[in-house]
């Protein structure tokens, strides 16, 4: 078989700012040229990216997307948020740009996102996972990698609150782990939307759940990403 690599190339409507934002990330800009387009390339081991600059070019009707396969999702959301909050100050959830943290999203492989000044999305997902090694999810647990679905990979954040909320709902004898599991990503949706009132009132049923000292540490970050991204991280 003939030895392949494949570099995707996105747009975007300022080169200099999305060279900026993967630079935030980690990456390396490699090159850089204006005329006769303007066109960079930035790198991150073996994660190349080329960008080139398109005038007129509005990042809310990008289509961009890129497949990363790599052996560790987790490490590298983390290096990837550590840079933005940098550069931010905060880590930016909704909008363009932003990240959402890895988590496993129905029909899909676990994994994480981000969406680029050029509104390109960058979907990570684990090294050799696939469908069938997935184990099978049901009730309030499947309601939660639905909505991740929706709201992670899809963008849909108003449909992935009503589908928590029904779910809540309808499974209000799951697992306290399970429904403050739900909570905390609903109190990232609101977030997300801007509802202030409705991600603190999330947050605090959440909190109210008694879970045993097991439960408590198995959803400790969950807790932790949905209260900064609600601006309650020191909480």
């Amino acid at each position: 078989m003939v030895t392949a690599i494949t570099i995707p190339i996105l747009p975007c409507a300022d080169l200099d700012d999305s060279i900026a934002f993967y630079e935030a990330l980690g990456f390396n800009r490699t090159y850089r040229q204006q005329r006769p387009n303007p066109y960079a390339v930035v790198e991150l081991g073996e994660i190349r990216i080329h960008l080139f600059g398109l005038d007129d070019f509005d990042p809310v009707t990008s289509y961009g997307s890129v497949i990363v396969a790599v052996s560790d999702p987790d490490t590298l959301y983390e290096d990837f948020a550590t840079g933005l909050r940098e550069r931010f100050g905060t880590l930016p959830s909704s909008g363009i740009p932003r990240i959402l943290r890895p988590r496993k999203r129905n029909g899909t492989v676990r994994g994480f996102s981000v969406v680029d000044p050029g509104g390109n999305w960058l979907r990570v997902s684990k090294l050799g996972d696939d469908e069938e090694t997935r184990e099978t999810t049901t009730g309030l647990a499947r309601v939660i990698e639905n909505a991740a679905r929706l709201g992670d990979a899809k963008g849909d954040d108003e449909e992935a609150i009503r589908l928590l909320e029904n779910g809540l709902g309808r499974f209000s004898d799951a697992r306290g782990i399970e429904q403050a599991r739900a909570l905390f990503c609903l109190a990232e949706l609101h977030a997300r939307v801007g509802d202030e009132p409705a991600a603190l009132q999330s947050l605090t049923a959440a909190s109210s759940i008694e879970l045993s000292d097991k439960d408590s540490e198995s959803i400790k970050a969950e807790a932790e990403h949905a209260r900064e991204i609600v601006g309650l991280k020191s909480q």
